[in-house]
């Protein structure tokens, strides 16, 4: 076992021993504080705004994710594990967020919405270059090499919207039809969101997305990309020398002219190949949170992703 999976354990056995006392004593915070509304408990931000949008002012969205913190290895304190008990639904995708997982197996019940019941993941290397070494096994371990940024394709999103809409009918049915409308309301916009992605990306120059770890497997399959991952699918993990070497030779290659780095972790491997391969690097998005203090949302932060892939792919 790793130490980055055994911290995980101790933490999660740490919260639900908490629970009694955490659960009992939160005021103020806790899911089921409002009466008047649905208390949904959101595991990270996609799924929050998913819930906020499909869920209008009848539900009460908390998200256990905090604002600039990176989601994979959430570790949730008592309080949280509390909301996660006495909240009415709980939004997560089971396999992302082991600490989210572990609360959800503990205390979750019949009060849990999983994606993946709706959108099946893809495999971690279903839209990119499946290389030795890409993916190690500790970045796969939690989520058995399955690709969860299912979110980076609007259109896998607006089906997961369409459930939760019917999922919170069953929760509040006074308010079912509201639901299905903000759903309607949501797929429009994300269809709208889909189009501007298939328009700017249909003629460009280079086609090949080197990313810093391999989150936009979804993304460059809806859109016929081709994405090179620095790291697999934990962004904390370290590359080998020999995964550098792999990217950089396959940069150079491509003739790639941008490197992408994320907004929730550090550039400095994706600064170092590009000053290898003579690139810039620039910031491609894989909305797992939003920065603190950040006015934006899924949809603007897409479109500024799409503003990015098109420069660095010389699309007409």
């Amino acid at each position: 076992m790793t130490n980055r999976t055994t911290s995980r354990v101790l933490a999660a056995a740490t919260a639900v021993l908490a629970l009694g006392a955490g659960a009992g004593c939160s005021t103020g915070g806790a899911a089921g504080a409002d009466p008047q509304r649905v208390d949904v408990v959101a595991a990270f931000y996609p799924l929050e705004f998913l819930a906020e949008r499909i869920g209008g002012d009848a539900v009460r969205v908390t998200n256990l994710a905090k604002p600039g913190a990176e989601p994979h290895d959430l570790e949730l304190s008592p309080k949280q594990v509390g909301q996660v008990s006495e909240a009415e639904l709980i939004v997560y995708l089971k396999g992302f967020q082991p600490a989210v997982d572990d609360a959800v197996a503990q205390n979750g019940g019949d009060r849990t919405f999983d994606v993946t019941t709706v959108q099946p993941l893809l495999d971690a290397t279903a839209a990119g270059h499946d290389h030795e070494g890409a993916g190690e096994h500790a970045e796969e371990e939690d989520t058995g090499g399955k690709d969860p940024h299912v979110w980076l394709d609007p259109t896998r999103l607006a089906t997961i919207g369409d459930q939760l809409a019917q999922r919170l009918g069953k929760a509040d049915p006074d308010h079912a039809g509201d639901y299905t409308a903000r759903a309607s309301a949501l797929r429009a916009d994300l269809t709208a969101l889909d189009g501007d992605f298939t328009t700017g990306l249909a003629t460009c120059q280079r086609r090949e997305i080197v990313t810093s770890h391999t989150a936009f497997g979804y993304l460059a399959d809806r859109y016929r990309l081709d994405q090179v991952g620095i790291t697999g699918l934990s962004p904390d993990v370290e590359p080998s020398p020999r995964r550098l070497a792999q990217v950089i030779e396959e940069a150079r290659e491509h003739r790639t002219t941008t490197i992408f780095f994320e907004t929730l972790v550090s550039p400095k491997v994706a600064e170092t190949i590009a000053g290898q391969v003579g690139a810039k690097t620039a910031v491609l998005d894989p909305i797992e949170g939003l920065a603190a203090g950040d006015g934006a949302d899924y949809l603007s932060v897409m479109r500024t992703n799409l503003q990015a892939l098109r420069t660095a792919l010389s699309c007409s």
